[in-house]
């Protein structure tokens, strides 16, 4: 299967694509003036604490304070955080540690571990979303190549994508014989490596965290102590693997960044790297950027003719599955079936691309029969191994509901790229022509009642709206239009007002309107 990696670097943008069999598979972009805050390490200090809530906020000099959760609070004991950086952690199997406490930590009311004005080390979870400040840690985690480790707690394990038991117990016995002070995770990609390698990744990173714990003592206000890798490196770091045929880059620093950076730390993979100087544009090779502008439409279309339509809020994505143009050949359960199960596969890439996270509900095309929910649902499952990104999911309801939930740690591509639209202000609607008019009508039958003339003094009233909405109450409403001036005793006079917005609407009398 190849698979290549594409480096597209621009002066205050990095776009990093995933392509495999020639289709884009997960893409990361970093604009300098908005780098992720994930992975980074703060002084921050406790502004306030929530018994309610069992949590606190934290100010980590951003500005919006960001939130800590009881769960996310260390203490002196030994147990598995809850924030763990990467999907291999999150996977493992842990062989040594006590785990049993840590229901003990969670029980701890929050205002017996923390106190306003107290100065704390955390790590950004997740980073700010929406109106919501950024997610963070206590419990710090570096990872490496072949290892996250794990300073503040006492636990090793080996993640479970690591299949071979003769492997992993190879590599839990290099770690235990390392001896590290803290805890390690063993990652899916150190499968195979040699002893060596592993150390200097240790060594490493537990080089970083004496930096930290300097840089923390040295800090006096609350802010960065230390930031994660740039998104081209923990690409890298993250997707470079075994079958991974290129990495190609179209900048020359880039690349030298990129060379050196395999060098120290995947010299296997160094001869892989290429720096592309091609006449088209590196994306355009595999069509990148026009697959992105697919993944920010609402309505995704099926090869089969069929479509899912994606609707996303700030904590739920709603997707929904439905025939479109196909109408199958003989049997209609063997066309529903067809359609869900070709759905299947463009929602979980869709939800890589788009970076979709929270909770995701899936209306797929009701089935009757058992054994195609049954065909459903293990596919939805083989296609959800393949995310790198932590899923789970509960069972279909008997209305083809499928509810799941993936972790998110930054925003999605949509909320990324693109801002609420300024004429629906994000609602993504506006009122019809007709319930303008209507609107204007009551607001007619409501202004002499308000106005500082009386209704004998007015010599009529002015409408300023759209010419749209004018022509509409001209052709469609002029009989009301006639019994409120019959009713008011009052003509009504429109000005267009082609700048106005389609809602838009001003009532005043025609004296008013004359000395505008």
């Amino acid at each position: 299967m190849s698979a290549e990696i594409l480096v597209n670097v621009r002066p205050n943008l990095t776009r990093v694509a995933f392509v495999e069999e020639g289709l884009l598979m997960d893409f990361k972009e970093e604009r300098a003036a908005s780098p992720t805050l994930v992975g980074g390490i703060f002084r921050g200090k406790v502004l306030r604490v929530l018994p309610g809530m069992q949590a606190a906020f934290v100010d980590i000099g951003l500005d919006r304070s960001a939130f800590l959760y009881v769960g996310d609070v260390r203490q002196d004991v030994d147990h598995l955080p809850s924030f763990l950086l990467e999907e291999d952690e999150e996977n493992s199997e842990g062989s040594s540690g006590d785990e049993n406490q840590e229901s003990a930590v969670a029980n701890t009311p929050i205002q017996d571990l923390l106190h306003a004005g107290q100065t704390i080390m955390v790590q950004v979870a997740k980073d700010p979303l929406g109106t919501k400040g950024a997610r963070i840690t206590t419990h710090i985690s570096f990872a490496g190549r072949n290892l996250v480790y794990m300073p503040t707690v006492n636990h090793l394990g080996v993640s479970r994508k690591i299949e071979s038991e003769q492997e992993r117990e190879r590599l839990l016995k290099i770690v235990q014989d390392l001896r590290p002070e803290g805890g390690v995770i063993i990652r899916t990609a150190c499968e195979g490596s040699p002893q060596e390698h592993i150390q200097a990744d240790l060594d490493y990173l537990q080089r970083l965290w004496k930096g930290v714990e300097k840089a923390y003592n040295k800090r006096k206000t609350p802010g960065m102590i230390h930031s994660e890798l740039d998104v081209e490196l923990r690409a890298l770091r993250d997707l470079l693997r075994d079958g991974i045929q290129r990495v190609r880059v179209d900048d020359v620093k880039a690349h030298k960044k990129i060379v050196n950076f395999i060098g120290q730390f995947m010299p296997k993979y160094k001869d892989s790297v290429e720096l592309y100087e091609g006449k088209s544009a590196l994306f355009d090779l595999y069509d990148i950027d026009l697959e992105i502008s697919r993944a920010l439409e609402r309505k995704v279309w099926l090869k089969s003719g069929g479509y899912i339509v994606i609707d996303e809020a700030e904590a739920l994505v709603v997707i929904d599955v439905n025939t479109g143009r196909y109408v199958g050949k003989k049997d209609l359960e063997d066309t529903i079936l067809k359609i869900n199960l070709e759905a299947v596969k463009e929602i979980v890439h869709q939800l890589r691309i788009r970076n979709c996270g929270g909770i995701i509900i899936i209306d797929f095309i009701d089935m009757e029969k058992p054994v195609h929910r049954e065909k459903v649902m293990t596919q939805l499952e083989q296609e959800l191994a393949k995310d790198t990104v932590r899923t789970t999911m509960t069972p279909m309801s008997e209305f083809g509901l499928v509810e799941m939930t993936r972790k998110r740690t930054r925003p999605s591509l949509v909320s990324s790229l693109c801002e609420p639209c300024p004429y629906c202000d994000g609602t993504s609607y506006v009122k019809k022509v007709s319930t303008v008019a209507q609107e204007i009508f009551m607001a007619l039958e409501r202004e002499p009642a308000k106005s500082s003339n009386s209704a004998g003094d007015a010599k009529g009233l002015v409408v300023r709206c759209r010419g749209d909405v004018a022509d509409w109450i001209y052709s469609e409403e002029q009989e009301t239009l006639e019994f409120i001036e019959k009713r008011l005793g009052l003509a009504v006079v429109f000005r267009v007002e082609q700048d106005f917005h389609v809602e838009q609407f001003e009532v005043g009398d025609q004296l008013q309107a004359e000395n505008l």
